[in-house]
């Protein structure tokens, strides 16, 4: 069996909420689901209050938490959208995802118009702005 990472959150979500009303812990969600050690000692910890508080349920998500971190995580597979979109694309624009060909060299009838002589604007005088920042 393996998990998706949102599975992990939900079950370290539901973990938190129940900590969070039997014991008054707040717990980290995010980093519950995604650093192990911290993990471990919340399972510890929830399997401690749940002898402690005669609390199954806290057994109960401590145990689903551990099998969420034993089993591997299964990569997140395109949603239907994103999987209809690439199909569409490459309809549209077979070459969508060819590489693009090497830009063409300065004069030749492809390349892009050369940048005119200058360079950036001057800064504007130091004091004699009325606007703070240039902003009007």
């Amino acid at each position: 069996m393996s998990v998706m990472p949102n599975d992990r959150v939900a079950v370290a979500a539901h973990l938190h909420v129940l900590l969070r009303r039997r014991t008054g812990r707040v717990t980290d969600t995010e980093w519950m689901a995604t650093n192990s050690e911290y993990a471990q000692a919340m399972i510890k910890f929830a399997r401690q209050r749940a002898v402690e508080d005669k609390a199954p349920e806290l057994e109960e998500w401590a145990t689903r938490l551990e099998r969420a971190w034993a089993a591997p995580i299964e990569q997140a597979r395109a949603t239907f959208m994103e999987a209809a979109v690439r199909t569409v694309s490459m309809r549209v624009n077979p070459t969508a995802d060819a590489p693009s060909p090497p830009p063409a060299p300065p004069g030749s009838p492809g390349a892009p118009p050369p940048k005119p002589p200058g360079g950036p604007p001057p800064p504007p005088p130091a004091g004699g702005s009325r606007y703070v920042g240039g902003l009007r």
